[in-house]
């Protein structure tokens, strides 16, 4: 398609992104009217949003427009199925500037729509305007399926930690396209296009997990959440985390011990929940800690000790490279 944003103009654009979405049995009215209508069998709705902004949590020569979109729509879908809930809608808010190809918004909608077609849901609304710098609002909705939601509050000593997904993957694509390169493949794909295991989040409800998060900040800073929401102390076993070798080959390329990546990487939005020890786990679930009694200690230790190294995000810490 050929063009610019502005040539096309505002409901030329609208129109344009959502002649490429699907649909769900879920959506009852979809694009194209004031709101949208999605069906709540369970007669409450699970909610989450947030923003990505060009320059700091993407960049465009790093990644195309249908890879920002399915990273934009899999951090927030994550946050529906680590809440134990199943997602079922999306509504994207975009800002971008006048001159941009129509190309590139649209290519962002068709990744928006196949992570929600991985995870269950439908993008069923939003919004368009123009502005100087790309900004992305995601909100994703969910179900719960008259299931009690799993919260961060509800770690107990004795407890197991233990997580599924991957861990340290995207922060060591991030290292990887730091330094100019774009292999190993693997590893710089997973920092474009997290993979979300979305089933494990109703899954685990099911298993009877007692506090659940994914990890978006780091494994140390988001079990830090359930670690104060609990009011517990929570460590990790370093020996139990699994570091593929070619994690381990970048790390030493770079000069970084890849249990840094693993510990406070984030963005992988595995799914990290907390078990009572009498919980028979499927092969999936990978035990990597346990919940203690709170102490002096800082809340997350890591093999009996604190953490001291730098990481984990916060977006109102030191300026970084996008994300």
């Amino acid at each position: 398609m050929k063009g610019t944003v502005g040539e096309l103009g505002e409901f030329g654009l609208i129109r344009e992104l959502t002649s490429r979405l699907t649909t769900t049995p879920a959506v009852r009215l979809g694009p194209g009217d004031d709101a949208a209508v999605v069906a709540a069998p369970d007669r409450r709705v699970v909610a989450s949003t947030d923003l990505l902004l060009e320059g700091r949590h993407f960049r465009r020569d790093w990644s195309t427009a249908y890879d920002v979109g399915r990273k934009a729509a899999a951090q927030n879908l994550a946050d529906i199925a680590a809440m134990g809930a199943v997602p079922t809608a999306l509504l994207l808010g975009l800002v971008v500037p006048a001159e941009l190809p129509v190309t590139w918004p649209t290519e962002l909608m068709d990744g928006i729509r196949d992570e929600c077609q991985v995870a269950g849901a439908a993008v069923v609304g939003g919004d368009v305007v123009r502005g100087d710098t790309i900004t992305i609002a995601i909100t994703a909705l969910g179900d719960l399926r008259n299931h009690e939601p799993v919260t961060r509050s509800g770690a107990r000593p004795g407890d197991v930690i233990a997580y599924t997904g991957w861990l340290g993957w995207s922060a060591a694509g991030h290292a990887v396209l730091s330094r100019g390169f774009r292999s190993p493949r693997a590893f710089v794909e997973a920092h474009r296009r997290p993979e979300p295991p979305y089933h494990a989040g109703p899954a685990a409800a099911g298993l009877g997990a007692t506090a659940m998060t994914d990890v978006s900040d780091g494994l140390v800073a988001d079990l830090g959440h359930i670690a104060e929401a609990s009011k517990v102390r929570i460590d990790l076993r370093s020996g139990l985390i699994d570091i593929p070798s070619q994690m381990n080959d970048i790390g030493q390329a770079v000069g970084i011990d890849p249990l840094q990546w693993v510990l406070t990487g984030g963005e992988d939005h595995a799914i990290v929940a907390t078990f009572p020890q009498d919980v028979k786990l499927p092969a999936r679930w990978k035990v990597i800690g346990e919940v203690l009694n709170p102490s002096a200690l800082p809340q997350v230790t890591v093999d009996g000790a604190p953490w001291t190294s730098k990481g984990g995000w916060d977006h109102f810490g030191d300026i970084e490279d996008a994300q």
